[in-house]
This record gives structure tokens, sequence and C-alpha cells, in this order.
């Protein structure tokens, strides 16, 4: 494979290796049924396996990996627009699965009605809209939602990351911090968030990293 990346052809090289069993994986994994996990309990495996074999490998070779649609396309051996087809049949599929409860922090309200309307119409529920860390630790366990959009300067109202931080304590829900200093974030004095956005934010990315957070977050109950 002269000229193509090494990580490129490495994957390629997985992909066949993972390709020949992984009908024989699917089948005996359903028949088997043991997961080792509570009966019902949502997981990122099970997620996966409700997928096709390419849309599966498609979705995490470009969302997980961080291939671009042509280096993808060469890594499962299609055509970019097969490889596209095939996320944006994933993603119906993992829209349709994951509907939550959301509780937004934001204090600014002409942003905190934008995240609102991109959360609604991927089908979610915005139960809650905070813009105080006091109101979103309230809301988070009077209203338990399934997903927390945060920003984390909250002027007066307090800082997002301390709300985060409690409301962390009480359940195990994916965060998306949504920010215009993400490096407050990113300083190794903390745990780094897995999910950030930077502001200002496009639309499309705030929608892809709600379904990635939802889909590979492991969840015991669906959200009411």
């Amino acid at each position: 494979m002269e000229g193509v990346p090494p990580r490129v052809g490495l994957y390629r090289l997985f992909h066949a290796i993972w390709q020949s069993g992984a009908e024989h994986y699917d089948d005996t994994a359903q028949a088997g049924g043991q997961t080792g996990r509570p009966a019902g309990e949502k997981t990122p495996e099970s997620r996966l396996k409700s997928l096709s074999a390419s849309k599966r490998a498609a979705l995490l070779l470009t969302a997980v990996e961080a291939f671009s649609l042509e280096e993808a396309a060469f890594i499962i051996d299609e055509t970019p627009e097969e490889v596209e087809a095939a996320i944006l049949g994933a993603q119906k599929t993992i829209d349709s699965q994951l509907a939550s409860k959301v509780l937004i922090i934001e204090d600014e309200p002409i942003i905190a009605m934008d995240l609102e309307n991109l959360v609604t119409e991927l089908g979610h529920k915005v139960v809650a809209v905070a813009a105080t860390k006091d109101d979103a630790v309230a809301k988070a366990k009077s209203e338990r939602p399934g997903l927390v959009l945060a920003d984390i300067n909250l002027g007066e109202g307090g800082s997002g990351i301390d709300a985060v931080s409690e409301i962390l304590a009480s359940f195990d829900i994916p965060v998306i911090f949504i920010t215009a200093y993400p490096e407050k974030l990113l300083t190794g004095e903390r745990p780094e968030p897995t999910y950030l956005i930077a502001k200002p934010f496009l639309p499309e990315t705030v929608q892809a990293t709600v379904g990635q957070a939802l889909f590979f977050h492991p969840a015991a109950r669906e959200a009411a």
C-alpha cells in the first residue's frame, strides 16, 4: 500500500481481520445473551450491535477514530459516498434509540434557546434550563435528566463546572461542555471532559456530539 499513511493501512488490515469474524461474533453474542450486566441495561456494545456492520464501522472510524470520509472509505473498501450514507443511516438509528431528557445550563438566553431548539429537533425533551449553579443542581435533582449541556462561566450565577461536579456526584449521566473558554477545562488539574464544544458552535457539531454522548454512555434505563 505505497503512499498510504501507516495508521490508515493498519486499520485497513484490522478491519479485514475483524470483518472475517464479525458476523460469527454477533451471532454468538445474540445467541448467548450473556453480557454480565443487569437485564435491560443499555450499553454502547448493545447499541453498536443494533447497527449493520458497515454502519458500525463507518461510525466508529469517523466519530471515534477521527478518520476522514476518504480514509474511512479506503479502510473498509467502499466509496466516500457509501461511507457518508452509512454514517447518516447510523445516526438515524441512534436518534431513534436515544430520546432523552436534557438539562441546559446556560446564562445567555439566546444561546440557551438555540441549544433547546437543536436538541428538540433531534427528538429529545428539554426538561429545564438553568442560568445559575444552584438552580442547575436543584433542577437536575428534580428532573433527573439523561444528558446535560453546560456552559462553564455563568457570570454572577457561579461556575458551570461546579454545578456539573455536584450533579455527577448523584447521577451517572453524560455531560457536554459548551464554552467560549475551553482552555479553562483543558488544564490537567481536573479530569478533562469527554465532550467539549467551543463557542461559537455549529449546529451540526452540537447535534453530532449529542448523539455520540448518548450513544456511548451506558444507561440503565430509558429517559421518560
